[in-house]
């Protein structure tokens, strides 16, 4: 079916920057959206960020004029550019995509395995 992989996460100094990637794969016909979600321990999981296929993009308050998301739809991934990361900013980021697998076809949700932000203050 469709795969997402992300690479990027770490551990990161309070002000610093990560860059995140998220390169999908598999049986794809176009995909709509990608964003970048995250998840916090005892949190509920949140949208960070979003980028539709036109480029139009939204973000979370918290994080505006932090990140910055971007696509490369030629390679099917999504990148997640974090500036001044503070310790909020802490958690298992995960990457999504709404997927159409062949034309006609419904939009599906895939989703990828995580990848650990941390930042230390």
């Amino acid at each position: 079916q469709v795969q997402l992989v992300e690479s990027g996460g770490g551990l990161v100094q309070a002000g610093g920057s990560l860059r995140l990637s998220c390169a999908a794969s598999g049986r794809i016909f176009s995909i709509n959206v990608m964003g970048w979600y995250r998840q916090a321990p005892g949190k509920q999981r949140e949208l960070v960020a979003a980028i539709e296929k036109g480029r139009s993009t939204n973000y979370v308050d918290s994080v505006k004029g932090r990140f910055t998301i971007s696509r490369d739809n030629a390679k099917n991934t999504v990148y997640l550019q974090m500036n001044c990361l503070n310790p909020e900013d802490t958690a298992v980021y995960y990457c999504n995509a709404r997927v159409v697998i062949a034309y006609g076809s419904i939009e599906n949700d895939y989703w990828g395995q995580g990848t650990q932000v941390t930042v230390s203050s």
